[in-house]
């Protein structure tokens, strides 16, 4: 194999002040991962994984999608095909990669966590198969050490209010070092557009509680319960994730009879669903105030596009895409409506469409307010805009429509345990960006004051703000 020299110290820095600001002011920063999708199970157990393919490329849709673009076989994908052919066949897809971050983020991995230098392609692929499984075997390769190799601190997993947090206690016990805590994701209480599958998770939140929710005031008091919990548990963050905002004033007595109307196999119209939707946000949104918590709206995604693939293998297998809100007005409303009661906590909203970012950042600015620095934060850059371009565009809004200083930075969003190196990614980015301004004369060449800035955006900032 032959050592391609290609991710080294300087990549994506292209100026010396973008070197030295990550050299001596971001690269050893911690990393406070406060959204992600890893399992708590894995960590608790301090999982071994046996093969590459299944730390790397299994529930990875990013990977997924491009295989299917490079016309593989789902066999390969998601199939039953062997763990050595499904990473030949992705390692056949690599090259035609080139200028997807696809390809930055799998050269970056494999040389942070193996120390593998080569172009990873279908000539190659089984040779650097067996050298990453014969490194996972080692114990420093275990979930834990994994974590602690990238300098991780804090973990923020995204669970289910039914879930009993056993593997988060089990951490707490452990006294491992690292933080592992639970974020409430109260999605499919409030979700209610198929009213089959609300009714199953219905019957887990009763199960869980102990008793049967037979009115809708009965199903607050249930998830206030599971809230609770989460917060005795370590838990100071929610997320909510939405195709699209929404906002209709009801009433609780209207409410109450649209829920029974669900419990009866009724179908709501839409107007109906989005009154439910918005008063059982809003008292989701209410608790979160009430316990100092944060909360987190990741709104944009069209879901499962491909019904013929979703038949064959469910939901949630990188059949998603990016949707068009247009409503501008409804996301004013919603957060006018807790900023009115005094009800409206420190808020991270997250877009998934590039055109609506101007829309986004101006807004959650309107209600921005002391003392805390920052309370409404535009988020990093997520999920399709989770790219150079798109992390670049991120900050550049903020910059012009906030205060980029108070940017609490970046989150994987993601189920895979080698994603951390992302962090590394972004920092590169930032550092390569303010680099460029300081080197073009747009800002101060004062290392202090914009080393700070850097510092801050890495870890310090989330850390403040998160109170974690």
């Amino acid at each position: 194999m032959t050592n391609h020299n290609f991710i080294n110290n300087d990549f994506l820095l292209q100026t010396p002040t973008a070197k030295m600001l990550y050299n001596d002011f971001a690269k050893k920063e911690p990393i406070l991962d406060y959204h992600n999708h890893l399992s708590p199970k894995d960590i608790a157990e301090d999982r071994q994984f046996e093969t590459i393919t299944q730390i790397w490329i299994e529930g990875d849709h990013y990977k997924w999608r491009a295989m299917r673009a490079n016309g593989i076989d789902e066999k390969f994908i998601t199939g039953d095909a062997s763990d050595l052919d499904k990473f030949k066949k992705w390692a056949e897809t690599v090259p035609y990669t080139l200028r997807n971050p696809l390809y930055h983020w799998t050269h970056m991995e494999l040389q942070i966590y193996f120390g593998i230098n080569d172009l990873l392609n279908a000539e190659n692929a089984e040779e650097i198969y067996h050298k990453c499984n014969e490194l996972l075997q080692k114990p420093e390769y275990s979930v834990k050490n994994l974590l602690r190799k990238l300098n991780v601190k804090v973990v923020g997993t995204t669970d289910d209010p039914t879930d009993d947090l056993a593997y988060h206690k089990k951490l707490q016990e452990d006294k491992f070092e690292i933080k592992v805590l639970p974020t409430f994701r109260p999605d499919k209480f409030v979700n209610v557009e198929n009213h089959a599958e609300f009714l199953v998770f219905l019957e887990k939140l009763e199960d869980r509680v102990g008793y049967s929710i037979s009115n809708y005031g009965l199903l607050v008091k249930a998830l206030e319960e599971r809230h609770a919990f989460f917060h005795e548990m370590g838990g100071r963050i929610s997320d909510h994730g939405h195709s699209n905002y929404f906002f209709e004033t009801t009433s609780v007595e209207e409410v109450g009879q649209l829920f029974l109307r669900l419990k009866n196999k009724e179908t709501l119209t839409q107007l109906e669903i989005d009154k439910y939707k918005t008063h059982t946000l809003l008292e989701m949104a209410k608790m979160n105030h009430k316990r100092g918590w944060t909360q987190q709206f990741h709104v944009g995604a069209i879901r499962n596009n491909n019904s013929r693939m979703k038949q064959l293998l469910g939901p949630d297998y990188g059949f998603d895409s990016v949707g068009s809100l247009n409503k501008a007005e409804k996301m004013s409303w919603f957060l006018d409506s807790l900023n009115t009661s005094n009800q409206l906590t420190k808020t991270i909203v997250y877009n998934l469409n590039s055109n609506e970012s101007e829309m986004i950042a101006a807004m959650v600015a309107n209600f921005n307010e002391g003392p805390i620095a920052g309370k409404m934060q535009y988020g990093a850059a997520w999920w399709f805009l989770d790219q150079k371009q798109g992390m670049e565009n991120q900050m550049e809004v903020l910059s012009n429509y906030g205060l980029l200083s108070r940017f609490i930075g970046m989150v994987t969003d993601s189920r895979s345990f080698m994603s951390f190196s992302r962090h590394d990614y972004f920092r590169r980015i930032l550092c390569n960006l303010i680099g460029n301004d300081v080197d073009n004369g747009l800002l101060p060449n004062n290392m202090e004051l914009v080393g700070t800035m850097v510092k801050n955006i890495c870890y310090r900032n989330a850390a403040n703000y998160l109170k974690i």
